[in-house]
């Protein structure tokens, strides 16, 4: 993030939301959330 960036705890939670929202219905499922892990981009659903 560079030197004097502050990121709050939940920045990232926020972009897959709105990237799951941008996707719609049909796609969200490509992004699955990896517990204790973060998230991973599937082509299978």
């Amino acid at each position: 993030w560079g030197g004097n960036v502050y990121v709050e705890e939940r920045t990232v939670d926020v972009h897959i939301r709105r990237l799951r929202i941008a996707l719609g219905k049909t796609y969200e499922s490509l992004v699955q959330t990896v517990r204790g892990t973060g998230y991973r981009f599937s082509t299978k659903s």
